[in-house]
């Protein structure tokens, strides 16, 4: 860790990669919860089409709060180079993430997906000269390990499925360490803005390529709402965290959404909690600590 990152304090006297952490665990939790309302849209609609209801409903509320608010003029990028960029790259992302996930085991493509935090922590310090202390760096492959061991992945084959699984990761990082080259001048709106237009668009695209929409009913609106109330939340707070906090600190609370998978899928999957999962579990609750030392 950069050493002005530890003595550097937010408001409130908190250090702010203690804070940008904070933030980051926060929002892996809700984008957990927006996976729960995903995977049961999931059960009804392709994927394209729940990710294009779940995306134009998080964009909705954005211009419902802009309105409210009267801060419209902060969802229009001052720098729409670099909002642009980094909202393509998250589409590629998630067209990558989804075609993993249809031709692995899920175990196999979350653990491809999360090699981002050691992506993050290598492309900072190539790009932004953020330094990890050796404990730091320790507690990023601890975690790795955590997963791998929460997960238990079999050993098949390779094929385009985990190379797609490890281009998400790839450019997951990417689109994390751009949020540290964000001007101070860009409002966070703005970056969650143009992620949700061009996200939906792509969505859209890829629905409409596949034979269309099909017919949504009132109960799955309302799964939709609430699904994209969740996924506007994580990303302002993860752009937030991303802004405030050093990328290589905080991309390691990605591995927490493990703990929240286990503790959703058990609350509305029936999803059995094993020993191997808490097991890993503790791993990346230590991998944390080690990583905020």
């Amino acid at each position: 860790m950069s050493v002005d990152a530890t003595v550097a304090p937010a408001a409130g006297g908190m250090p702010r990669n203690l804070r940008a952490a904070a933030l980051g665990f926060l929002a892996f939790a809700v984008f957990s919860g927006t996976d729960v309302l995903v995977k049961l849209l999931a059960e009804r609609f392709e994927v394209p089409q729940v990710t294009f209801m779940v995306t134009l409903a998080a964009l909705a509320m954005l211009a419902v709060y802009a309105g409210v608010t009267g801060t419209t003029a902060s969802l229009r990028p001052r720098h729409p180079g670099l909002a642009l960029l980094r909202a393509f790259l998250l589409a590629v992302d998630t067209l990558l993430i989804h075609y993993a996930f249809s031709v692995l085991p899920l175990s196999e493509a979350y653990l491809l997906a999360f090699l981002t935090p050691i992506l993050v922590a290598v492309l900072a310090f190539a790009l932004l000269a953020e330094r990890l202390s050796m404990l730091a760096w320790c507690g990023v492959v601890v975690g790795f390990l955590g997963v791998a061991v929460a997960l238990r992945p079999g050993i098949a084959p390779l094929n385009l499925g985990h190379a797609a699984a490890a281009g998400s990761a790839l450019v997951f990082a990417l689109s994390l360490v751009l949020l540290r080259r964000a001007k101070a001048t860009e409002s966070d709106l703005a970056l969650v803005s143009t992620l949700l237009v061009v996200l939906a668009t792509v969505a859209l695209a890829v629905a409409s390529i596949g034979g269309g929409l099909a017919p949504v009913g009132p109960g799955d609106l309302l799964i939709a709402f609430f699904a994209g109330l969740f996924m506007l939340g994580g990303h302002l707070l993860l752009v937030r965290a991303f802004r405030m906090g050093d990328a290589s600190v905080v991309a390691p609370f990605q591995y927490s959404q493990i703990v929240w998978g286990c503790l959703y899928g058990a609350l509305f999957f029936a999803a059995p909690i094993e020993l191997h999962t808490v097991a890993g579990a503790l791993v990346i609750v230590l991998s944390g600590w080690l990583v905020l030392k």
